[in-house]
């Protein structure tokens, strides 16, 4: 019943704000033109205002939306573009009241200056300003209050919907939504957490320790608990305004490249990245390096997705299109039975039309389209585990497009790809192996045979004994059969020797 109440409000939500204009059907429809209100206001702003008003998921999907300009209208995109970083803030009395309760003190003993009015307001938590008693410039995030009761509402929501999506559509299945659903509201739950959002934050940072491409702000852990964190203030400028970074001397197309290759970097490399790399997450620094902030999502991927994705994007840059569907097929991706050639066929006429092509004239929301019907076609059974990884690509475009729409992706990316292959099966990846497993054999080879007689003295049934003792006789029969062979061999040799001497 409360979900059922939930879908309701969602619809009286867009009937208030006038969004049945955006789907055809419901336009035409005269009950549903006579309870729509606020008809005269630009649709964006409505828009805005209804994902706003619907909750943090909403909001969420609406900043995904605005780094899509190759797919919105520019008023879409531009208003929603206000969610990333401007939603309304809550009550600064109620930031510091949640400061106080975490952290166990009065704000003016945790901080000798702190700035009531929030520096950046989102969909989860919002920014406060501080200066720590020694002076030092930081950032206070506090959770926005009863947050986590209006996700659990929506996530409820979207399992029912995947449920439903999985009994009734035709592909429900293969696109295992329920699972999809699962790992979103996995990483929301991270989100809610910024002790975790604080070690996320700190594990980057040791990641790109030193690096000239990213700054990372450091975690002050003595001020974090689950509902606050406080870390480095960080100066730059926000990466959206193109034209203050380039008033300022910074190499727009160089900083371009620079985001591939921390994408890259951080999903092949560390297999741990920045999953919610929007515009509003991120600064650029006077000397061109990018800031990282908001750690909330990250996505972590095995050795084995790394080594998958690597094949595919090397095979993929290549046009190797045989190897791209030989590994759909080693992964178990695709049914075994699935001809290769044709899906060899397949995959070349959708992506054939991208290559040789700047950044401006490939379309990732579309090729991602294709390749859907492609999938649905050849039974592609979606992997949830990579679907943060592909929004944080969308988002990885939508970036580069807005930087500089001549970048090629493609021959920005692949040099590092196969440096990083070289890397993985090359003596280096020998050589590194090694060096990870040694202390695991160090500590083992000394035990093994204490493992050993504790293995046969617990062998209760008797089957690691057996299997010895069978091993033994066979032995046994074949050496008793080889001596029986050079018995017979002697024999023949000594009675040729005799005869032959006669």
């Amino acid at each position: 019943m409360n979900r059922l109440l939930r879908l309701a409000r969602i619809f009286a939500v867009g009937l208030r704000f006038g969004l049945h204009e955006f789907v055809p059907r419901l336009s035409r429809n005269a009950f549903v033109r006579f309870f729509a209100r606020r008809k005269d206001e630009p649709r964006a702003q409505r828009l805005r205002e209804a994902l706003e008003t619907l909750g943090p998921i909403y909001v969420k999907f609406g900043q995904v939306l605005s780094t899509r300009r190759d797919l919105l209208p520019l008023d879409i995109a531009d208003e929603l573009a206000r969610l990333q970083d401007r939603v309304p803030p809550f009550d600064s009395e109620l930031a510091v009241a949640e400061v106080e309760r975490s952290l166990g003190k009065p704000v003016e003993a945790l901080f000798s200056t702190f700035e009531k009015t929030p520096v950046a307001s989102a969909s989860i938590a919002q920014v406060h300003l501080a200066r720590l008693h020694d002076g030092t410039e930081v950032a206070v995030k506090v959770l926005r209050p009863g947050v986590e009761a209006a996700i659990a509402r929506d996530l409820a929501l979207l399992e029912t919907a995947a449920g439903l999506a999985e009994r009734l559509l035709i592909d429900g299945r293969r696109l295992r939504p329920r699972e999809v659903v699962a790992e979103f509201a996995r990483h929301l739950d991270e989100e809610l957490d910024l002790m975790r959002e604080a070690a996320n934050a700190s594990q980057l940072g040791r990641n790109f320790a030193g690096s000239a491409l990213l700054l990372v702000p450091a975690v002050y852990w003595d001020f974090c608990a689950q509902r606050v964190m406080v870390m480095e203030r960080m100066h730059g400028t926000p990466i959206s305004q193109v034209q203050v970074l380039r008033d300022k001397g910074i190499d727009i197309p160089a900083l371009a490249r620079a985001g591939v290759e921390i994408f890259f970097t951080q999903v092949f490399r560390h297999g741990f990245f920045h999953a919610d790399m929007h515009p509003g997450n991120i600064l650029v620094a006077d000397d061109g390096r990018y800031i990282a902030l908001d750690f909330g999502i990250m996505g972590t991927l095995t050795e084995v997705d790394k080594s998958y994705l690597a094949q595919n994007f090397l095979a993929f840059f290549n046009r190797d299109y045989r190897r791209v569907a030989q590994a759909h097929l080693d992964a178990g991706w695709v049914p075994a039975a699935t001809r290769i050639d044709e899906f060899e066929a397949a995959i070349r006429a959708v992506c054939e039309p991208i290559f040789a092509r700047p950044l401006k004239e490939i379309y990732f929301g579309k090729l991602l389209l294709r390749l859907f019907q492609t999938s649905r076609r050849f039974n592609v059974e979606v992997q949830p585990q990579l679907v943060m990884l592909q929004k944080t690509l969308l988002n990885i475009e939508g970036l580069g497009r807005e930087l500089d729409p001549d970048l090629d992706l493609w021959q920005t990316a692949k040099p590092f790809l196969e440096r990083w292959m070289r890397e993985q099966v090359g003596w280096r990846g020998l050589v590194r192996t090694i060096r990870h497993e040694a202390p695991f054999w160090a500590a083992t080879l000394p035990q093994l045979p204490r493992l050993v007689h504790r293995a046969l003295a617990e062998d209760r049934l008797g089957a690691v004994q057996l299997a010895l003792e069978r091993l033994a006789l066979q032995n046994a029969r074949r050496n008793r059969l080889l001596t029986a062979i050079v018995v017979v061999l002697s024999v023949a040799v000594l009675l040729l020797a005799i005869f032959g001497a006669r």
